[in-house]
């Protein structure tokens, strides 16, 4: 996480009447790069999830391919049902990815006053 540094500068007195400089840098935090960082962490997750999710639902369609020629008196396979969790899970994370880019993106826009 970034953290904005603030430069104060504060002036006292020494014994020989000149000013002595002493710069203090503070760690201020900013709600907007918090912001930033949660909606661009979202973004990757839901993106890798989208990812792994469909390469399991298509693991798994292999499966139920190779289970109903093994034996074709199964109605409902297992994998049948598997699969239709890593469609459901990679359409959840893939509207997770297109709403977090949608509000990363208007967030951007706002800041660059369009």
């Amino acid at each position: 996480m970034k953290i904005q540094k603030v430069t104060h500068q504060s002036y006292l007195l020494s014994n020989n009447k000149g000013k002595l400089v002493i710069r203090r840098t503070r760690k201020r935090f900013s709600p907007k790069i918090l912001i930033d960082c949660t909606i661009e962490t979202t973004v990757i997750v839901s993106l890798l999830l989208t990812g792994f999710s469909g390469v399991g639902a298509m693991g798994c369609w292999g499966l139920e391919i190779i289970e109903t020629n093994a034996n074709p008196n199964i109605i409902i396979s297992g994998w049948q049902q598997q699969k239709s969790i890593c469609l459901g899970a990679m359409l959840v994370s893939f509207s997770a990815f297109l709403g977090s880019s949608l509000v990363g993106a208007s967030f951007s826009i706002q800041r660059d006053k369009f």
